[in-house]
């Protein structure tokens, strides 16, 4: 028995017996290793949505020892280009954690200059797998482009450059006959694949080799779901993304990606 006084008798805070165990951080980090290809890494994007919306988040590698882990070195599994929206934080609604994700958002996810050759950091130097656009339901760029658009203004300053490139995506939707704002959004991701596939040969180089695909996602606010769009793979040509069926299932894409976006 311990002596009053002695190590053993120091007083403590007790945990109830109702309460859970603190979870140890090392086997978080091991229940949830790097995924090493374009289909893992999507799969594991996937997962990782599908616990943010049943609202049972892992919060993986976001504890002191990885934060430790990865300050001399980053190999994110997947790159986000995605809108700037506040309430579309990668990180969150994929339920991952330091290190895992290279996001660049701009409004409305257009991709200039800086953002391709951002990707293309990330894709050749990282080696990083996959390249994700993220776009959202009642996306304020696409409404602000659907305006000046029907008007035939444009906003002033550089908020123009953002309405100019999409656009293009209201152009096509008008081809298809498309005038629901959602369905819009989906097209939008759609020319964004193709266009960041079209203006960067790096990327597209890395996809005909197999190193890296590239997925369009549309993200649900109110639902929190991540749900896959459009996917390019290795085999497919520059500029041939489609905009997936209701079933999710992407027209022509490789079978490996097709089957991880079903």
């Amino acid at each position: 028995m311990s002596r009053p006084g002695s190590p053993g008798a120091q007083p403590g805070p007790e945990r109830k017996s109702s309460e859970p165990a603190p979870e140890d951080p090392t086997a978080v980090r091991d229940a949830f290793p790097t995924p090493g290809g374009p289909e893992q890494a999507l799969a594991e994007l996937q997962a990782g949505n599908r616990r943010f919306v049943t609202g049972t988040p892992r919060h993986p590698n976001q504890d002191a020892g990885h934060r430790a882990a990865v300050a001399d070195g980053q190999h994110p599994f997947a790159v986000i280009v995605g809108c700037s929206d506040s309430r579309l934080a990668a990180e969150i609604i994929f339920d991952r954690g330091l290190g895992d994700l290279f996001v660049v958002r701009t409004a409305g996810h257009t991709v200039g200059p800086e953002v391709l050759g951002s990707v293309e950091y990330a894709v050749t130097v990282l080696r990083t797998p996959l390249v994700v656009v993220l776009g959202h339901d009642s996306c304020g760029a696409v409404q602000a482009a659907r305006t000046a658009d029907a008007t035939g203004t444009s906003p002033a300053g550089h908020l123009g450059a953002v309405v100019d490139a999409v656009v293009p995506s209201l152009r096509r939707a008008a081809a298809e006959g498309v005038d629901d704002i959602d369905r819009i959004v989906d097209i939008h991701i759609a020319q964004t694949v193709e266009a960041m596939l079209d203006r960067s040969a790096v990327l597209a180089a890395e996809v005909a080799a197999g190193r890296c695909a590239v997925v369009g996602m549309s993200y649900r606010l109110a639902a929190g779901e991540a749900r896959a769009v459009t996917a390019v793979s290795a085999g497919e040509a520059r500029g041939g993304a489609e905009v997936a069926n209701g079933s999710g299932a992407v027209d022509g894409a490789q079978p490996a990606v097709s089957a991880a976006l079903a």
